[in-house]
């Protein structure tokens, strides 16, 4: 499968970038922005804009809020994540209460998935 940038959704990912979420702006300023490895917000990855990605872990984290538990945004996030499954891309999703909840133990999850990936990582899309 050949990974393809999609810049139709440039203006869109700038957007969300400029406003985050709450959650969003707590994971990456008190934890992604400064990690070892590096990550990008609001990355595009084919058709989807991805919350966080990061390339040498094959890695993307999506924040969800209450409108991912309709089913409708369920069979979309099914369909999201098989598409990036395809690139050997993992997604993990982390509920919105969570970041304020268990942030230590969210940032720990995190870095120990990363390591554990980037030891197995066999390519990534950049």
């Amino acid at each position: 499968m050949e990974y393809k940038h999609n810049k139709k959704l440039v203006p869109a990912a700038k957007a969300l970038r400029k406003n985050m979420t709450k959650e969003e702006r707590h994971l990456w300023y008190d934890f992604l922005r400064d990690y070892p490895v590096r990550f990008n917000r609001q990355k595009i990855l084919g058709r989807y804009i991805a919350d966080f990605y990061c390339a040498k872990a094959n890695l993307v984290i999506e924040l969800d809020g209450s409108q991912h538990f309709d089913p409708k945004e369920i069979k979309k996030d099914a369909i999201r994540t098989a598409f990036l499954k395809e690139y050997g891309i993992m997604v993990l999703r982390i509920q919105n209460d969570e970041i304020f909840g268990n942030f230590d133990m969210i940032c720990d999850y995190i870095d120990s998935l990363v390591k554990q990936r980037m030891a197995g990582n066999k390519g990534s899309l950049e």
